[in-house]
């Protein structure tokens, strides 16, 4: 049987580490992915999906990551039900985080909390700076002309 998840999104809040009883340490967090599609409005809109990580995986997510956090999860997914104070039954479903990746490094993230980033279709995430501040001269989009002449082979 395959049960693998493999996520990348943003975290909507701060992990929550916790430890339990027998000390080992767990982090729930929620993970918001973009849907690939637009709706009826022309609007993107997204899954919110909750993770759970044990040990020392569950304690460096909780350092290293918060809020707005840009990451990559693989795990499996984990069904779960339990009964509410009404007597409710209540199902969850939960990935279990296996690996997890930081996807920005911290000064891109606090670069990313001052800029607005816009979606392009073709390539994923865009800033919105110009191409002088990043780096990359292919970063407006503009088409380069480059001769024969000009190739070093």
């Amino acid at each position: 049987m395959i049960n693998r998840a493999i996520l990348v999104g943003r975290l909507t809040r701060d992990p929550e580490l916790r430890y339990t009883a027998n000390g080992a340490a767990v982090a729930n967090f929620t993970v918001a992915v973009n849907r690939t599609f637009k709706n009826a409005q022309g609007e993107r809109e997204a899954d919110f999906i909750n993770c759970i990580i044990w040990r020392k995986a569950a304690e460096n997510f909780a350092n290293f990551t918060k809020k707005g956090s840009l990451v990559g999860i693989e795990g499996r997914i984990q069904t779960s039900s339990y009964e509410n104070q009404q007597g409710q039954k209540v199902y969850r479903t939960d990935v279990n985080v296996d690996n997890f990746s930081l996807l920005e490094s911290k000064n891109e993230r606090n670069s990313n909390n001052d800029q607005k980033k816009s979606i392009n279709s073709s390539n994923g995430y865009s800033n919105s700076n110009d191409n002088q501040t990043n780096g990359d001269p292919f970063a407006d989009g503009k088409q380069v002309d480059i001769s024969d002449s000009d190739l070093p082979f």
